[in-house]
């Protein structure tokens, strides 16, 4: 009889978008050396990056902007809409605002540059497959900054991400709900979260859970985009 010590642990199935080999074949060696990660599937293209999830159903896209045939925004917002349950890492070397914008409202649930350190890769990952989003306080201004640029053009464009451009208008918060909300808008992890405010991470969980049911949003990057831009309204 295996005892619970001995029980495997939850494999992280990941499909690699990338169209440079070299690359792709790292990071598939990479994330083939750690016990709960298996590398299912590898594309060159946004066309097959799409495919190969929609076959494969992952848990987990590391996703690649500039790719050829179909470009890696696009490939996100196709898979993030047909699998809600597939999270997409946007691994890339591009951190100029527009792209960053447009990879976040395209349903990207993280975002790293390629020279983050593995462990930063590898975390990252985990914290998907939790169901925990990852957007950097660097990644967030860049995103902040888009909206307001939007906002003072008066561009508007009718999509399920754009619930981040608009004020909050939903149940208001409780006092630990609001400071959670605004650890998340700072970056923080579900166990940071709970270090921080002296709760468990399984309480912190439970409090993510019920923010985003208050205020209408599907992720954790949607939950730091409204909470930035209702601070944004209030400081005018």
């Amino acid at each position: 009889m295996t005892s619970p010590a001995e029980d495997p642990l939850p494999v992280i199935r990941i499909v690699i978008a990338e169209d440079q080999p070299l690359v792709r074949r790292g990071a598939a060696l990479l994330l083939s050396m750690e016990p709960d990660m298996e590398v299912v599937g590898q594309a060159c293209n946004g066309v097959e990056a799409v495919e190969l999830t929609q076959l494969l159903h992952p848990d987990v896209v590391l996703m690649d902007l500039h790719m050829p045939v179909k470009g890696g925004v696009v490939a996100t917002r196709e898979i993030t809409r047909a699998l809600p349950h597939t999270q997409v890492l946007v691994l890339t070397t591009l951190d100029d605002d527009e792209t960053v914008f447009e990879a976040v409202r395209a349903g990207a649930h993280a975002y790293l540059l390629k020279d983050a350190a593995e462990n930063e890769l590898l975390e990252t990952i985990r914290a998907l497959k939790r169901g925990e989003s990852r957007l950097t306080p660097q990644i967030a201004r860049k995103v902040m900054d888009q909206f307001r640029r939007l906002a003072q053009t008066g561009q508007t464009e009718a999509s399920p991400a754009d619930r981040a451009t608009a004020p909050l208008a939903a149940e208001a918060l409780n006092e630990k709900e609001a400071k959670v909300l605004e650890l998340i808008a700072e970056g923080m992890s579900n166990r940071q979260i709970g270090g921080a405010l002296f709760l468990a991470e399984g309480t912190v969980k439970n409090y993510v859970s019920r923010i985003m049911e208050k205020l209408h949003a599907n992720t954790r990057t949607e939950l730091a985009l409204l909470s930035q831009r209702q601070r944004h309204a209030e400081q005018k």
